[in-house]
């Protein structure tokens, strides 16, 4: 008689050791905390490319604002230049004040009142009332405007012509100051 035999196969149940899992779960907090590493740097960059939005904007209005001076009929043009050349703009980096009776601001008669810029509120919208708007403080920004002679080729002072340049400056407790310049030139003539 013959006698029936069963094989029975051994199966190897394979799956994660110890080791693997502990190898995995490394892997995955390195990864998690160079992806939180990230998102920081990522809000970071946001604030400050906001902050230079701001200081573009500010350079462009103060460098608008003198070139429209050169048409009104009470500065004139010899008036165009730094107070130590005997012009109406302040010399030197000066915090942001708002523009005083001439709307012109970094001249001497800017206001005490510090400049802010205006973002819109909840609705989306600026509105132009405090609140719903949000005010942003320019505590942390100055502005220098230098207006310099322009010579001409032979040597000599051309007296219709300035070069104009507004810096705004930013200081920022991480990066230290960083400066924003805008070039223009203005002349005598319309």
């Amino acid at each position: 008689m013959k006698t029936l035999r069963v094989v029975q196969k051994r199966t190897h149940e394979s799956g994660f050791s110890l080791i693997e899992a502990m190898f995995a779960i490394v892997i995955l907090g390195v990864g998690l905390c160079a992806l939180m590493a990230m998102f920081g740097s990522a809000v970071y960059t946001m604030q400050y490319s906001q902050e230079n939005q701001i200081a573009r904007q500010k350079a462009r209005e103060a460098l608008e604002a003198a070139v429209s001076a050169r048409n009104d009929t009470t500065i004139t043009f010899a008036q165009l230049q730094n107070t130590s050349n005997g012009g109406i703009f302040k010399d030197g980096f000066a915090t942001m004040f708002q523009a005083g009776s001439n709307g012109i601001p970094g001249t001497t008669s800017d206001t005490s009142t510090p400049d802010f810029f205006r973002l819109p509120g909840p609705s989306g919208t600026i509105t132009g009332t405090s609140p719903p708007d949000k005010l942003v403080p320019l505590d942390n920004f100055q502005r220098q405007i230098l207006i310099t002679n322009i010579y001409n080729s032979d040597g000599t002072l051309n007296t219709d012509m300035r070069k104009i340049a507004v810096t705004v400056r930013i200081f920022d407790a991480r990066r230290g100051a960083h400066d924003y310049t805008i070039t223009s030139y203005i002349s005598r003539f319309n």
